[in-house]
């Protein structure tokens, strides 16, 4: 069992600094493709984009609706940030980590299940038709990707005999797993965009249905929700690293700067994805998950527990 260093309390600080700025990134990024394929130039204006945004919408005032649940909005709003905070608490930097739970693994998708209530919640308390349609929208994509992420998280836990995440890490020291998973490497990162609300996943955003549940979100609540959607992209990217890709493992570099750059360039992809994939309808979604995704991470998991056997 490979052991982590557990930093203090006040480092929680740093990596949610850590974790704003990945966001940040993502959404220049993001931003910055969209001028691209707009034919609109001005790459390094759309870089500080998402800056000018977040001023504005922090001078907006927030939107009050007629029997609004204020409180159970506020808290669909909010969630996304939380989620993706208590997402990288497991997430090892080169060796030190802020909790090296023997459920680690688990623990990553337990977070990402708050994420059902949360965009639920979002589009319930506003007392919207449009936003709860949005809400049932994202429940409905839940239903195709969760039972799939569920599993593709269970191949490196197979593979390294632990839920911990510093053992997943380190059981990569000659192979990284995305090699030999490559299939639930994918559906992974199918799970990571999809509860990022993001990209072919973003329906419960839907034009069709006039913003779906940000339809009647402003201000502060639509800024913080939007950030939690980037958020959870990088936190979803990070995990990524000590699951599939080894950890900090990589020459010349310090650990802790590999496993960076690997969040770094795997959230790129990610955010790329959105312009590369056809939107997906839910139910349509739902079908692909339990027919395709299922069956094959699950054929990627009865694979790597025979070849776990046979070196033991």
């Amino acid at each position: 069992m490979t052991e982590l260093t557990t930093v203090s309390g006040v480092w929680a600080l740093a990596a949610a600094a850590l974790v704003i700025l990945l966001a940040l990134v993502a959404a220049s990024l993001d931003s910055a493709l969209t001028a691209r394929a707009d034919g609109a130039g001005g790459a390094r204006g759309a870089l500080a984009a998402p800056l000018w945004e977040a001023a504005r919408l922090m001078r907006q005032r927030r939107r009050t609706l007629v029997a609004a649940d204020t409180l159970l909005w506020r808290i669909g709003c909010t969630g996304p940030v939380v989620v993706a905070l208590l997402m990288v608490a497991v997430v090892p930097l080169g060796r030190w980590t802020l909790l090296d739970l023997d459920v680690g693994v688990v623990w990553f998708n337990a977070m990402g299940v708050m994420m059902w209530a949360l965009v639920w919640l979002a589009g319930w308390g506003p007392n919207s038709v449009h936003s709860l349609v949005g809400g049932y929208r994202f429940l409905a994509h839940g239903l195709g990707y969760e039972l799939p992420l569920m599993f593709a998280l269970v191949a490196p836990a197979i593979a390294a005999g632990s839920l911990r995440v510093g053992d997943v890490a380190a059981a990569q020291t000659h192979l990284w797993f995305v090699l030999w998973m490559p299939v639930a490497f994918v559906v992974y990162c199918v799970g990571v965009v999809a509860f990022s609300v993001w990209g072919s996943f973003a329906a419960a955003l839907g034009v069709d249905i006039a913003g779906g549940v940000t339809a009647e979100l402003s201000g502060v609540d639509r800024l913080v929700f939007q950030a939690g959607r980037y958020a959870l992209l990088a936190a979803g990217a990070a995990f990524a690293v000590p699951m599939f890709l080894g950890g900090g493992a990589g020459p010349l570099l310090p650990d802790w700067m590999w496993s960076v750059v690997k969040t770094v360039a795997l959230l790129g992809l990610l955010v790329w994805l959105r312009r590369a994939i056809p939107a997906l309808r839910p139910d349509k979604f739902m079908e692909i998950g339990w027919v395709v995704l299922l069956p094959a991470v699950l054929a990627q998991d009865l694979l790597v527990a025979v070849i776990a056997i046979w070196r033991s």
